[in-house]
């Protein structure tokens, strides 16, 4: 859950936090497959059990046994998966000793679900939070779900991590760059099976940015095995001079790398809501971002930032040089303050906290 901060893992951190506010005086016992107690933060949980602190070939194992070990020994009044792989283990504490569960949807490994058992336990689940109406509306067609049974919690963010202020003096010097230089800025994984982040798709349209805005330059920000056909693709467009991979940017940079940008970008067509936007926003940068999936609802349908399709790079190209030119008719995305004002009102950790309070509310009393 913690050591590696992918989209879900963060939103596990928060979710956990809310559970915690949410249910002050509840025994909670949270159990991680992967991360060791050690990388856990503080929080008022009853039991820690993590399976990290196992060598990797038996950790699924161990991780599994003590689950269903404390299930048997507490019978908990609910479990809550953040992940919905994990939901087939509680599908099967439910049917051995009627214990209801809730998981959570967040992207890809919740649409085109084929495998049976995992059908099930989606049909069984008491309650499903989806991460966006996206994901939710996708369940729903292709799982067949009663949509009663499916909410949507959209994404957090922490917004005193991102903040507004000028760009860093340490990172222009670093890249060679100069204050009124324009830099599109994008962080993801780079990984062939997520080349759905648009990243290609920037590089497709940086020729025709360049041709207006010659010292442009686009940071991508992360590492992957995708890196080597990237590195190809830049030399095979001439893009040497105006695209600077950072390979893995770390959490103390990361802000500092929002506020040296002049617009964030990931034309995605798969991503399942995307916390990266709300970082950006908060940082009262400028937003474009694919029309076609979770991406719609981190940019609150349009009303927060630019919404393209991510299968045009013209379009995209297009979008792109209006907004570095400060050209675009978009009413906020000049406007910082109003910007970041916005997304903490929409999608804050005090808005999360509310949402998920509501639901445990009306779930029978269990609480």
């Amino acid at each position: 859950m913690y050591d590696y901060r992918g989209g879900i893992q963060v939103f596990s951190q928060f979710f956990l936090q809310a559970l915690c506010d949410a249910l002050p005086q509840a025994n909670l016992e949270l159990f991680i497959k992967n991360d060791c107690r050690s990388g856990v933060p503080s929080l008022p949980v009853t039991h820690y059990h993590c399976g990290g602190d196992w060598p990797q070939p038996a950790r699924t194992v161990a991780f599994a046994s003590s689950l269903f070990i404390r299930a048997f020994k507490t019978r908990p009044a609910l479990i809550i998966t953040t992940h919905l792989h994990f939901c087939l283990a509680a599908y099967y504490l439910k049917k051995w000793l009627d214990i209801p569960y809730w998981t959570v949807a967040h992207g890809i490994e919740s649409w085109n679900i084929e495998d049976p058992e995992l059908q099930r336990a989606l049909h069984h689940a008491d309650r499903i939070l989806a991460v966006s109406t996206y994901t939710r509306n996708r369940l729903l067609k292709e799982q067949n779900l009663h949509p009663e049974n499916v909410a949507v919690l959209p994404n957090t963010f922490n917004p005193e991590r991102f903040q507004i202020g000028p760009k860093p003096k340490y990172l222009l010097d670093r890249h060679h760059l100069t204050p009124s230089q324009p830099v599109i800025f994008t962080v993801t994984r780079l990984e062939g099976s997520e080349a759905y982040k648009g990243y290609d798709q920037i590089l497709r349209c940086l020729t025709a940015i360049r041709s207006q805005l010659p010292n442009v330059r686009y940071l991508i920000g992360g590492k992957g095995p995708d890196m080597e056909r990237v590195k190809q693709m830049i030399r095979d467009l001439g893009l040497q001079e105006n695209v600077i991979l950072l390979g893995f940017v770390s959490d103390e940079e990361l802000p500092d790398y929002y506020n040296l940008c002049d617009v964030f970008t990931m034309p995605s067509c798969g991503e399942g809501f995307g916390i990266v936007f709300l970082e950006a926003l908060s940082s009262g940068k400028p937003v474009l971002a694919g029309n076609k999936d979770g991406s719609v609802d981190a940019l609150h349908f349009g009303d927060f930032g630019v919404l393209v399709d991510p299968e045009d790079f013209e379009q995209i190209g297009k979008n792109l040089l209006l907004i570095l030119n400060k050209e675009h008719r978009h009413p906020l995305i000049y406007q910082p303050e109003r910007l970041r004002e916005s997304v903490i009102q929409t999608y804050g950790f005090s808005r999360f906290r509310e949402r998920l309070s509501q639901f445990l509310c009306e779930a029978d009393g269990h609480f």
